[in-house]
């Protein structure tokens, strides 16, 4: 439980959470470096391809020789047995895109954080009961800042972060901040497709660095 909460301060801390897929190594590497330089240090990485886990295999491996204090999650995880994995691979966390029970007894039994996504009242309400402290509202650019408002004060002892139609400028992330959330997941509105084409991944590191910066500023207010 005390890594479980640690990982959830940090994601909470750190107030933005880089998600991402590439079927390349090489690009995938490219991307962590870059996004650790910029001071990430929570990273979801997204099961979306045939080669999701022999990639996140081998960032944990990268991991000991360079980003020692980095914490790799795993992302879109939908079945017991991927949770299972990921797990055995290393995966500090897991995050869904759903509430799935069984995905949850697999985190409970190895202790490990699971992160839900919930798109209903009901839905985290059933999070809440299942013991979980941090839920994924999924997806935002359906939610709108206006639904976290509204239903923070009906959950209290559990925070949350946004996923999906968060853009990387300071008008959406202070719109979700000012809602009640803790944190933003930003996947291709950080990790564009064009820096990914470009190989840009200094634009990338200045990018999150902004975003970062953004973050501050916002909780400063």
């Amino acid at each position: 439980m005390e890594r479980e909460v640690f990982i959830q301060q940090e994601i909470k801390k750190q107030g933005v959470l880089p998600l991402f897929y590439h079927d390349d190594l090489t690009v995938c590497t490219a991307v962590t470096k870059a996004l650790y330089a910029a001071g990430i240090r929570c990273i979801e990485f997204t099961n979306r391809g045939t080669k999701a886990l022999a990639n996140f295999s081998a960032l944990l491996k990268e991991r000991k020789a360079s980003w020692p204090d980095l914490l790799l999650g795993i992302g879109t995880i939908k079945t017991a047995d991927d949770a299972e994995k990921f797990v055995k691979a290393g995966a500090d966390f897991l995050i869904s895109p759903i509430f799935d029970a069984a995905v949850c007894d697999v985190a409970y039994l190895h202790k490990v954080l699971w992160i839900p996504g919930c798109m209903t009242v009901t839905e985290i309400h059933v999070a809440q009961q299942a013991g979980c402290k941090l839920v994924k509202l999924f997806p935002g650019n359906v939610l709108q800042p206006a639904f976290a408002e509204a239903i923070m004060p009906l959950f209290n002892g559990i925070d949350f972060v946004v996923t999906g139609g968060v853009d990387a400028t300071e008008q959406s992330i202070s719109s979700w901040f000012k809602a009640g959330v803790t944190g933003v997941g930003l996947g291709s509105k950080l990790i564009s497709k064009t820096i990914l084409e470009q190989a840009d991944y200094p634009a990338l590191q200045k990018n999150t660095e902004d975003v970062l910066t953004i973050i501050q500023k916002i909780r400063k207010q």
